[in-house]
């Protein structure tokens, strides 16, 4: 089998580090650790992925956050729960009539803002 081996060196020159039991160690060793550990590189990239897509997530709720704060804020005030109750959700007092004008291009738009959702 050692004949064998000294054949194969001889045949390929690149092989001829085998030969060393410090490099076939090594050699074991980054291959263990680079797929076969429990903390290997490629469990590494998928957790850094699902780390990124969560920082990314968090960014976009903490934004959300900001801007429901901000109108939280507003409707502290009861003129403003008023405008907002009226354009939102077209109430109205009792001794009102309301009439609800749409124009051409604000369809457009609210359909263009549908579609990007």
């Amino acid at each position: 089998m050692f004949k064998r081996l000294q054949v194969l060196f001889l045949k390929f020159p690149f092989l001829r580090f085998l030969g060393n039991k410090y490099y076939v160690i090594l050699l074991i060793f980054i291959i263990w650790m680079l797929f076969l550990d429990n903390y290997s590189y490629l469990e590494h990239r998928v957790l850094n992925k699902q780390i990124d897509e969560l920082e990314n997530n968090k960014e976009y709720y903490q934004s959300e956050i900001a801007k429901d704060s901000l109108k939280i804020q507003q409707l502290q005030n009861e003129n403003m729960i008023e405008k907002y109750a009226r354009e939102k959700y077209f109430m109205k007092k009792d001794s009102e009539d309301i009439y609800i004008i749409e124009y051409e291009e604000d369809k457009e738009k609210d359909s263009i803002l549908e579609a990007d959702k």
